[in-house]
């Protein structure tokens, strides 16, 4: 037997190494730290989805459960379905939930399309005042919605537009935030794939639509997110604008399903469920997409 052979170490007693727990950038995470990191993200979940966690309880349990026990108990003793069909028969729910995706599918369609225009010609068109335009859009989400809210009725009221829905929709069609969200996207995007599509003779249309659109995908479901959460939860506009209670909103509806049976805390909490329902099932069909944020734009080589 060689000597190399004598003094090579046998598979079975070479030093097994432990799991190591890394960061995304590959530096090694302790134990202590990882603990403390999972400890504040229990309580951060606790404090987020803790109420409303309390709310789909109470709106299963039936009249005879004490909802104000301590502890706190999220698991009903006898199940039932009864508050929601109370909520049905209180006011017409349906009817104003039907009206609330109304507006906000007509929120999402006008902020999606005038969004991706506007941040388009903002980050890849070249003219003159692009930045002061920047600006202006800028400074627009300094501006707090109370302080427009008479000249937005004035507006409303001189077009004939009160008491309807495109009234509510027509002031958030196409917000600040959202424009600034697609022109970050779009500013991500290499400059040499548009110019190479402007060599082979693509218009800027067809640079947009099949260039630019298709790879800030990520971001439009940001926007269309957004878009739907800010108009489908929006309480003050539409109390200010609408007068016909067939055209109320969700959000008005609950609140006189609240000010009606404040003292019912099972029914005013199924109307709760009711009104989030539909964004956790927006957000649960976008997610993938969310994700990706305002970040995307690169094009992966």
């Amino acid at each position: 037997m060689s000597v190399l052979e004598k003094v090579r170490p046998e598979p079975a007693a070479t030093a097994r190494r432990e799991p190591r727990v890394t960061d995304e950038h590959g530096r090694r995470i302790r134990v202590g730290e990882l603990l403390w990191r999972y400890l504040l993200l229990l309580g951060v979940l606790a404090l987020t989805v803790g109420p409303f966690l309390w709310q789909l309880s109470t709106s299963l349990k039936g009249p005879t459960e004490d909802i104000y026990s301590s502890p706190p108990s999220f698991l009903p003793a006898h199940p039932t379905l009864h508050n929601y069909s109370r909520v049905a028969d209180t006011i017409p729910v349906w009817d104003y939930a039907l009206n609330s995706l109304k507006v906000a599918a007509a929120n999402v369609v006008t902020n999606c399309v005038g969004s991706a225009l506007a941040g388009y010609a903002l980050a890849r068109l070249r003219y003159r005042g692009r930045r002061v335009t920047t600006l202006v859009f800028v400074l627009a989400m300094l501006v707090p919605v109370e302080g427009i809210v008479i000249a937005q009725f004035t507006t409303m009221r001189e077009l004939g537009l009160n008491n309807t829905l495109i009234g509510v929709v027509l002031p958030g069609a196409i917000g600040a935030m959202n424009v600034l969200l697609m022109r970050n996207a779009f500013r991500n995007l290499p400059y040499e794939i548009e110019e190479a599509a402007y060599v082979d003779g693509a218009d800027v249309w067809q640079r947009f639509l099949r260039i630019a659109l298709p790879s800030v995908r990520g971001t439009v479901a940001v926007v269309a997110i957004f878009a739907f959460m800010g108009a489908w939860d929006d309480f003050l506009w539409p109390l200010i604008v609408l007068s016909d209670p067939s055209k109320f909103t969700l959000t008005i509806g609950l609140n006189y399903l609240h000010g009606t049976f404040a003292g019912d805390e099972r029914l005013v909490a199924a109307g709760t469920v009711i009104a989030v329902a539909p964004l956790i099932a927006l957000f649960a069909c976008l997610q993938r997409y969310f994700f990706r944020g305002v970040g995307e734009g690169a094009v992966k080589g």
